[in-house]
């Protein structure tokens, strides 16, 4: 039941084409190669070359400068970036996950009709139908902010009023204190969530708002 925070409203929708919009409403993970091929990490090196990193950073003369001398080590080593996991997907995570909202997207899911689309259905069905029309809206609005502290301050909002909500506190019953990973959402369904009720994550605070010194 809870959103992409910590600054998933910024970085998630400036992924290449909507890949951070499916991330955050199916909560799948990038591992390994996959953070290098979105354009996450500077550099990939595959796992046996690690001794020899630290090697050459155990022996660098960083006295040109730390930075530099890690760049041109990095640069040394970097492999070629194979291929993420989700690039035979890459189509249609751009074209089903480009709508505004989030029956649009399982509509447009069920209609492409292939097995990785309907596995992407199925586990939008299993998620909090609040929390993924939260997120998605988080995402489009994250994506116009013109600041990262613009859109802590959004963030700082959804969050305030998340954690008072019956989904997130079911999620973590369902997950940490019961464990039957069996969340009871409420609504039930993505047409049970109203623009109204997705809206009132998003109004300010007042007095309460996240200021920065």
């Amino acid at each position: 039941g809870l959103f992409p925070d910590v600054g998933g409203g910024w970085f998630l929708p400036r992924l290449g084409g909507e890949l951070g919009t499916w991330l955050a409403l199916t909560g799948d993970r990038l591992k390994g190669v996959d953070v290098a091929a979105a354009r996450v990490a500077t550099h990939f090196l595959p796992s046996e070359l690690i001794p020899n990193l630290r090697k050459q950073v155990a022996s660098a003369d960083f006295s040109i400068g730390a930075a530099e001398m890690l760049n041109e080590i990095l640069r040394s080593l970097t492999h070629s970036i194979p291929a993420g996991s989700f690039d035979p997907h890459r189509k249609t995570i751009n074209d089903c996950f480009r709508f505004d909202t989030a029956e649009e997207i399982v509509a447009a899911l069920e209609a492409d009709g292939g097995e990785w689309a309907l596995a992407q259905v199925k586990t939008l069905r299993a998620k909090s139908p609040e929390t993924i029309k939260v997120a998605l809206r988080q995402l489009r609005e994250g994506r116009q902010c013109k600041t990262f502290r613009e859109n802590m301050a959004m963030e700082y909002r959804i969050g305030w009023r998340k954690v008072q909500s019956h989904d997130f506190q079911e999620g973590v019953r369902a997950v940490i204190v019961d464990k039957d990973n069996a969340p009871a959402w409420s609504p039930v369904t993505l047409e049970g969530v109203s623009e109204e009720e997705v809206a009132k994550y998003f109004a300010p605070l007042g007095t309460d708002e996240l200021t920065f010194g």
